[in-house]
């Protein structure tokens, strides 16, 4: 069976509009998916026809847009003040890959205030400090080999707990919505790992859209929109909740199906820097100050950065081989990208000076 996810890539993209929907062969592989929505089961005739037919609009998709090992695009951090299609590279405004004094200082405050909560949010020295991610299929596997490295690290601080908070399906078109079901995955998620919302205090976000149409900024400022959305739900439903990293994809270049393919995973990163640059310049939907009126947000920053251009090395030596990436769909992460993504989290998380006073002990 199809999964959910590819399904989604397909029905989310350009590939559908070149596909004939008068062709017979369409019309029974939609009315295919529309029974796999509802969770009907197939015979064996209709599984092997979705699996072949989907097969072949994979390969067709591959034809038009073969795999790339290199893009030639420039990560953010070392793009700095020069132009992506005129927009500016970098973080942080002005070209720069380290928050204005100030956004820093704030964030300095607040993460010397983090300290173990109870079941209602109070402080309590036998309480729990709650690190959760926030996102979708890439998002959630990623932070399971990061959890898995965190158990086996010493160091760490023993109050702290790690939620995986991100689902496979979810991309931030639907995250964006308060009353999505992916809102009550994460509930069930935290009442599995024996904690509350009120014990949440830093969160990692990292979200991409399915199948985007606008071209770049476009798609870009669509996908800002929708992270805005996300953090000011997750100040709504985790009233302790102080900090929240930000991450864009991953590479794409080898991916096989319309799922966020480049250059939509590189300028991901746009949509990342330009909703902080907005906090930063102290607009009130991003309010995270008890001065400043209504607390709309969690004070937001840069993540590790995680793109790098394929095979061609940034300045850190990250690249992406093909082997990185599951090799049916060349976009989720294998083996290889989980294990490089979870160790810039682990890195990120000892030593940014916002996070090392709360992740180690």
């Amino acid at each position: 069976m199809v999964s959910r996810i590819l399904r989604m890539a397909l029905f989310g993209s350009s590939l559908l509009a070149q596909v004939d929907p008068n062709d017979p062969s369409e019309k029974r592989f939609r009315a295919l998916v529309d029974k796999e929505r509802r969770e009907e089961a197939f015979t064996a005739a209709e599984a092997e026809f979705y699996r072949s037919y989907y097969e072949r609009r994979t390969a067709a998709y591959v034809e038009r847009n073969p795999p790339r090992e290199s893009t030639g695009l420039i990560p953010l951090p070392e793009l700095g003040p020069g132009r992506h299609k005129g927009e500016e590279g970098g973080l942080y405004p002005g070209g720069r890959n380290v928050p204005p004094r100030h956004h820093l200082d704030a964030g300095l405050r607040l993460s010397k205030s983090i300290q173990p909560l109870d079941a209602a949010g109070k402080p309590s020295p036998t309480g729990t400090i709650v690190l959760m991610s926030l996102g979708m299929s890439n998002t959630s596997l990623e932070f399971d080999t990061f959890q898995r490295l965190v158990r086996a690290e010493t160091g760490i601080n023993p109050r702290l707990v790690l939620v995986n908070g991100s689902q496979g399906g979810q991309d931030a078109t639907k995250t964006s919505n308060p009353a999505a079901n992916y809102w009550g995955f994460v509930e069930q998620r935290l009442q599995l790992a024996g904690v509350t919302p009120s014990q949440v205090q830093v969160v990692w976000l990292k979200q991409a859209m399915v199948g985007p149409k606008p071209p770049f900024p476009a798609d870009a400022r669509q996908m800002q929109k929708h992270l805005q959305a996300i953090v000011q739900i997750a100040a709504q439903r985790y009233p302790s909740l102080k900090l929240a990293y930000l991450s864009s994809r991953i590479y794409a270049g080898y991916a096989r199906i319309p799922l966020s393919p480049e250059s939509h995973a590189y300028e991901t990163g746009f949509a990342v820097k330009w909703l902080i640059a907005d906090q930063i310049a102290g607009k009130s939907e991003l309010n995270f100050l008890a001065s400043g009126g209504e607390l709309r947000a969690p004070w937001l920053a840069w993540g590790p950065y995680l793109w790098a251009d394929g095979t061609r090395p940034r300045g850190d030596g990250l690249t992406y081989l093909r082997s990185d990436m599951a090799p049916d769909d060349g976009t989720h992460p294998s083996r290889g990208a989980r294990e490089k993504v979870a160790r810039l989290l682990l890195e990120f998380f000892r030593r940014d000076p916002t996070a090392k006073s709360w992740f180690l002990e």
